[in-house]
């Protein structure tokens, strides 16, 4: 066996040992960048979707002579499906592993996006989105808790966020989509639009069968000696890669002096039994705590309304007074651009600030874009025959900064803190819930936006979204902590005590202190 030394420079790093000089400053580790991208390209299709319906519907609307109802539901109803798929997927993962999910995924959607593009009526066209609906549910949720997983800590929010930049990408790539094939005809435009959905979902597929597991689902089927050789290849040096390993064996109930290759776990700890039962009927205070604000951050994020601003931006812009179907979707790609940019910001910063702060201040920015959208959008309603192009260029403005600063840190957070904060033993439940609470929210506000908005007007709508962005800032503030930093396994010491989680972070801290000085007096003695 190598010598610590030779490991270490195997991985690309210098070892942590004193005897080899000063650990090394944590650097992105690129083979677990590699895997999260492959694993997040599941969320380009949800997006993808989202982004191409927007302007397609417009068309299907034309070609198969729908009525707006129908356009609500042929807007909505793949969140609602995929809802299903995302809680289908928290079963399977923990039954066949989070790499082959993550090709199912890619199978189904695949296959949901050939039948949507040789759909011959309204009823053909709601079956294949049913189809793609379960494989988006599985990319959505699979997705971050791969990435997590996989993650070296110090990093984790990076790695993690990827799943709403690629989902952002999907919506740019959805809106561009539009743009180009709406010059066919009719009949075919929204057809090429739809199918070519199918590209990514078969990149996907060949992704999850190259990948490598994850370490910690390995661990939960005894294979322990897999698991150390994926988490010295993740990690950014050996000592990280000891420490997540040991974490690991004890969440699972293995001994840490065990060194076999193979081991016995506990029957209780795999395949997610008596989850529910932990999660729901008997629940600890920690983990009643981590169930609300893993479940509440995913319901508040669509509760916001950011999903009919991306599916029915063309209709609001036509609301806000531009009328050619080009210059619609034209408008509509600057909406994708900017939430493209902007998840950059979290992206970038996520794991520097932390999780609170950019969820906190995007949340706030949130509700003074969408009540400032509401403004504005009630003052062109009231005047229908003037072109108000102050009102028409604010409304724009403050639709632009509404997908801006939820991409910022909403939209992100969202992904990362709801894949992070579950202990390994409710992780695939927990997620695969909080996913299908997101989808299940988004589906009902797309499905009802066009009957929302003729009944309480559409500035009136956006209104009552700033209210419910509002509630969302002051939930955050109140029961979410900051997990910048901890390792997955110490997420458990966070909750539990509410309102007074404070205290708890301050403990930690000063006890991480304490342990860091003890450490630093051992090495000199």
């Amino acid at each position: 066996m190598a010598d610590p030394q030779s490991q270490a420079i195997t991985m690309g790093v210098e070892s942590s040992n004193p005897d080899f000089g000063p650990p090394p400053k944590a650097t992105k580790n690129k083979y677990a960048l590699g895997c999260a991208l492959l694993a997040c390209m599941s969320s380009v299709l949800l997006g993808y979707n989202a982004g191409v319906m927007s302007g397609a519907m417009i068309y299907i609307q034309r070609d198969l002579k729908i009525s707006d109802v129908q356009k609500e539901v042929l807007g909505g109803i793949i969140n609602v499906y995929s809802l299903l798929g995302s809680a289908i997927a928290g079963r399977t993962c923990d039954w066949v592993g989070r790499r082959y999910t993550i090709a199912m995924a890619g199978v189904i959607f695949f296959a949901g996006a050939f039948l949507m593009a040789f759909a011959t009526n309204y009823a053909f066209l709601m079956v294949g989105l049913f189809v793609a609906g379960i494989g988006a549910g599985y990319g959505l949720m699979i997705a971050p808790v791969y990435s997590a997983e996989i993650s070296p800590r110090s990093i984790r929010g990076f790695i993690t966020s990827f799943t709403e930049v690629f989902s952002n990408l999907g919506v740019l790539l959805g809106y561009v989509s539009n743009y180009f094939f709406a010059k066919l005809a009719t009949n075919l435009g929204w057809r090429f639009m739809m199918g070519v959905g199918a590209i990514p979902s078969v990149m996907l597929f060949v992704g999850g069968l190259v990948m490598p597991e994850s370490p910690r689902w390995l661990v939960l089927q005894g294979k322990v000696g897999m698991a150390r050789r994926i988490l010295e290849k993740t990690s950014e040096s050996l000592q990280e890669a000891q420490e997540r390993l040991a974490d690991i064996k004890e969440a699972t109930g293995i001994p840490k002096d065990n060194h076999d290759e193979v081991v016995e776990v506990p029957k209780d700890r795999t395949g997610g039994k008596g989850a529910w039962r932990e999660m729901f009927i008997h629940p600890t205070r920690a983990v009643l705590h981590i169930t609300i604000a893993g479940i509440g951050l995913c319901f508040f994020q669509q509760a916001s309304g950011i999903d009919s601003v991306v599916m029915y931006s063309p209709t609001i812009f036509g609301k806000a007074g531009i009328k050619s179907d080009s210059g619609k979707l034209l408008a509509t790609i600057s909406v994708g651009v900017t939430k493209t940019i902007f998840i950059l910001v979290s992206t970038f910063y996520l794991d520097k600030f932390g999780r609170r702060i950019l969820l906190l201040t995007s949340t706030a920015g949130l509700v003074c874009s969408l009540v400032g959208l509401g403004i504005g959008l009630t003052v062109i309603d009231q005047h229908p025959n003037e072109k108000l192009t102050g009102a028409i260029a604010f409304s724009f403005f403050c639709m632009l900064a509404s997908v801006a600063t939820f991409s910022m840190g909403l939209g992100p957070v969202a992904w990362v803190y709801s894949s992070e904060i579950f202990p390994m033993r409710l992780r695939a439940l927990g997620s695969g819930l909080a996913v299908a609470m997101n989808r299940l929210i988004s589906g009902v506000i797309l499905m009802t936006f066009i009957s929302l908005y003729k009944a309480i007007t559409i500035g009136g709508a956006f209104f009552l979204f700033g209210g419910i962005a509002f509630v969302a800032f002051v939930f955050f503030f109140t029961l979410l902590p900051e997990t910048r930093g901890r390792g997955l396994e110490e997420m458990e010491e966070l909750f539990g005590t509410f309102c007074k989680w404070r205290s708890t972070v301050k403990e930690l801290e000063e006890k991480k202190k304490l342990e860091s000085e003890k450490e630093k007096k051992s090495d000199l003695a």
